[in-house]
């Protein structure tokens, strides 16, 4: 009885690594082309200029 309990060990592991597989191999929705509309946004947004930042106004004195 215990050698078919060690026997289960690796059929089990053998199992979850067929529906681990199964799962990494699907098919997915999102492909290439939104990953490259993606890509293109962000060099889009990269290249253009960075308008100059505010300042904040300083105070000429301070009321202590």
């Amino acid at each position: 009885m215990g050698a078919l309990l060690w026997l289960l060990i690796p059929v089990l592991a053998g199992l979850a690594a067929a529906m681990w597989s199964s799962w990494a191999m699907r098919n997915r929705r999102s492909g290439d082309v939104a990953e490259l509309a993606g890509y293109a946004r962000f060099r889009a947004a990269m290249e253009r200029g960075h308008a100059p930042a505010a300042t904040a106004p300083e105070h000429a004195s301070d009321p202590a």
